[in-house]
């Protein structure tokens, strides 16, 4: 009796921290989720404003048609992915899908540039506000995602939270990786 009442309370001590580790890991776990929902969301918000804001170039700049097929093409591609959050090869592709379409739709925005009567029109105006608004919402998305990420990745690659990883089969998440375009600096010509 004096050796196995010791030992069943180490043994219920060991299983209550156990316990709560994992839990602690797989509420961490659902906030990356969610977070990453958030981000989706607002990428989800600038594919229901490109039908419009395409609309309304057309039928200012219709001899854009590359432009503006550019746009279409790019919004296809990134709608039709789905990712899986513990595939980081998953996740650069969604990005880079959504980098191809904010590419498309800069070159469509710069080509509204030549025409005076689109850049008045207020619908245009209007659906220009709302990408822009949209890309900031995006930028904090991604912004919280990331932290998210780093909290869960910490628990999951330090002790004792490594041991609840291995137990609960939860692994590191990957976080976004900047277009390699962006490690450049832009030429600005006048």
């Amino acid at each position: 009796m004096k050796v196995i009442l010791p030992l069943a309370v180490v043994i219920a001590v060991l299983l209550f921290f156990g316990v709560g580790g994992v839990n602690s890991l797989v509420r961490q776990d659902e906030d990356v989720n969610a977070a990453w929902a958030q981000v989706q969301n607002q990428y989800q918000r600038r594919m229901d404003l490109i039908p419009n804001l395409v609309s309304t170039v057309k039928g200012y700049a219709s001899h854009e048609k590359e432009t503006l097929q550019a746009v279409i093409q790019a919004r296809a591609n990134a709608t039709k992915m789905t990712v899986n959050l513990d595939d980081a090869k998953q996740v650069q592709e969604y990005m880079n899908a959504q980098q191809g379409l904010s590419s498309a739709l800069s070159r469509l925005l710069a080509v509204s540039e030549n025409y005076p009567d689109l850049k008045a029109n207020q619908n245009f105006l209007s659906l220009q506000d709302q990408l822009e608004g949209t890309e900031n919402r995006i930028a904090v998305a991604r912004k919280d995602y990331i932290a998210v990420v780093r909290g869960f990745n910490q628990n999951v690659r330090t002790f004792p939270g490594i041991i609840w990883s291995w137990v609960s089969g939860l692994r590191a998440k990957p976080v976004f990786d900047a277009a390699p375009a962006a490690q450049s600096a832009p030429v600005v010509a006048f």
